[in-house]
């Protein structure tokens, strides 16, 4: 079993900065390409960004500039930097991993387009 938990999310003022972090667990030995994803109320989710095992980013053009994507390997994290927040950027924020393998016993197994429990970013005016 592969579980993705997300935190550094929370409350802050409009040009501020948050960090959101979100780390793979189990037995991984492979995680193809990150993302994360926001759902503000009333809204569909959306891509933010995403990063390759290659390292290669895309951002949406809303956050072009002012969020960073990057990832570390060996410890199975990815990292949202998110400056000069705006209020449009509240909403909850999902880690999102589109392949992962990993070892069950003496087995490797794949899980697709798996997703962490989210976590709540507030921009105030």
């Amino acid at each position: 079993q592969v579980q993705l938990v997300e935190s550094g999310g929370g409350l802050v003022q409009a040009g501020g900065s948050l960090r959101l972090s979100c780390a793979a667990s189990g037995n991984i030995f492979f995680i193809n390409t990150m993302g994360w994803y926001r759902q503000a109320p009333g809204k569909q989710r959306e891509l933010v960004a995403s990063i390759t095992s290659a390292g290669l980013t895309n951002y949406a053009d809303s956050v072009q500039g002012r969020f960073a994507i990057s990832r570390d390997n060996a410890k199975k994290t990815v990292f949202l930097q998110m400056n000069s927040l705006k209020p449009e950027d509240t909403a909850v924020y999902y880690c999102n991993a589109d392949q992962i393998r990993y070892y069950e016993g003496s087995r490797t197994k794949l899980t697709l387009d798996e997703w962490g429990q989210g976590t709540q970013v507030s921009v105030s005016s």
